[in-house]
């Protein structure tokens, strides 16, 4: 099942990005957008980020990206050697369009939203992992509290309130 959604970054005064004094100034690069306290999503991510990432407070990092979409150095096996010499657990669940079912956004759910501690998924821009968390969120927080997440993060979720709130709690 598609979920045919389309998602306005345009908006960049509703962007809320990290950047509190925990950022080393050399990592300014890092593009880092908060949905709830544990739960960060951002586009593509590097290797030599993965220090950066822990020293935030960043636990998980949830890969999003298929391997198809990026080069060898940035696949999903090199970015879960880094972080694991990082000392950061990490996860697997690429989505597209296409792939973003029901099972898959459980799934999603279940290896980033669910778990203790912090996690930042990442994809191409941001946009697949914050939808994939939105609709994850579907039933257990109200269309209002989920579009307004994604709104602080840069992200417009409205094309999404109706399936939003035909899974409501």
């Amino acid at each position: 099942m598609w979920f045919g959604i389309t998602v306005n970054l345009r908006d960049k005064a509703a962007r809320r990005r990290w950047t509190g004094p925990q950022w080393p100034s050399t990592y300014a690069r890092m593009d880092i957008r908060q949905l709830t306290p544990r739960y960060f999503v951002g586009p593509q991510i590097a290797p030599d980020q993965m220090n950066a990432l822990k020293e935030a407070g960043i636990t998980r990092i949830l890969c999003n990206r298929p391997d198809e979409e990026v080069p060898a150095e940035l696949s999903a096996q090199s970015l879960q050697a880094a972080a694991q010499a990082a000392g950061l657990e990490f996860a697997v669940q690429p989505l597209t369009h296409s792939t973003m079912t029901e099972e898959n956004v459980a799934r999603n759910r279940a290896l980033g939203a669910d778990q203790d501690g912090v996690t930042f998924a990442y994809c191409a821009s941001g946009t697949r992992s914050c939808i994939a968390w939105a609709l994850g969120q579907a039933g257990k927080q109200s269309a209002d509290e989920i579009i307004a997440a994604g709104k602080s993060a840069g992200y417009d979720l409205e094309n999404l309130r109706p399936y939003l709130e035909q899974h409501a709690a």
